[in-house]
């Protein structure tokens, strides 16, 4: 019976990721059937604490977030929840020997978007190591299902594609992160003198992100490949059309990559896996 209470838990997860992100649902999609439900549970154990951050603004969120933490260090130290987010979470943790590191760096991350920061470049490179580097080799530790000479060379590369899908994530959300949050998390830069050359210079820093995680990509096991590459193509689709805007615009509009868009993408990153081109 705690098999299916562990895989209800799993669906709860996958329910939570395709209600908040149609363009990662479709890169879980994309890998192995046998990534799915682990990669889901990342995902919900992930986006629940984001909620805790981002949403709550009624509740008393450092108090939600505290529970949060200490719930998931219990789940993991007793190897079942009863909170079905944590429980899958839990599971995913000690078939894939997740390290706790990992999980401590990540929230203290969230803990970082309880209060009004301003990033110099240390607390900036902390911030995305926390919030998306090592969400990143979370789901490396996955993929390479026990490999560890595959993991420490993937290692680099995993953080530096969860390092450009943040900071594309950050020059997309601006607006919204400093009106309704009060952040602006480039480490120097004045959202009221936001210009066209800080822009550039920012956007410098998230090619060569991209760049650096490319080679690790097409290392990766065919069984993860596609659906991570997938990813990667949204994500650098998103980012040029961020470059193709003026500063201006940023803070005025949330730039997005329309639902047909993403389908195209899914297609034509399938036909490329299918021809072994990726």
């Amino acid at each position: 019976m705690e098999q299916l209470f562990n895989e209800t838990c799993m669906q709860c997860s996958k329910v939570i990721t395709q209600a908040y992100s149609t363009s990662f649902s479709l890169g879980i999609k994309s890998l192995d059937k046998k990534l799915h439900l682990p990669i889901y549970a990342i995902y919900g154990f992930v986006r629940c604490a984001d909620e805790i951050v981002d949403t709550f603004h009624e509740h008393d969120r450092r108090k939600l977030l505290s529970a949060f933490k200490k719930q998931t260090y219990k789940a993991i130290d007793q190897r079942l929840s009863l909170n079905p987010v944590l429980n899958a979470f839990q599971c995913v943790v000690h078939k894939y020997g997740i390290d706790k590191a990992y999980i401590e760096a990540f929230l203290k991350s969230m803990e970082m978007d309880l209060d009004d920061q301003v990033y110099d470049r240390a607390l900036y490179h902390e911030y995305i190591y926390g919030s998306a580097e090592v969400v990143g080799l979370m789901c490396l530790k996955v993929f390479c299902e026990g490999d560890e000479e595959m993991f420490g060379r993937l290692e680099k590369p995993a953080r530096s594609l969860g390092a450009a899908f943040q900071k594309v994530n950050f020059l997309r959300d601006m607006k919204s992160d400093y009106k309704e949050r009060g952040r602006v998390y480039f480490p120097k830069v004045d959202y009221l003198k936001f210009s066209n050359a800080c822009k550039t210079e920012i956007e410098q820093d998230i090619l060569q992100d991209f760049n650096d995680a490319y080679a690790g990509i097409m290392a990766l096991p065919r069984s993860a490949r596609m659906g991570v590459y997938l990813a990667y193509v949204y994500y650098r689709k998103l980012f040029r059309k961020i470059q193709a805007l003026p500063a201006k615009h940023i803070l005025k509009e949330r730039v997005r990559v329309p639902d047909n868009t993403k389908l195209a993408l899914l297609l034509s990153s399938y036909v490329k896996y299918r021809f072994n081109a990726i």
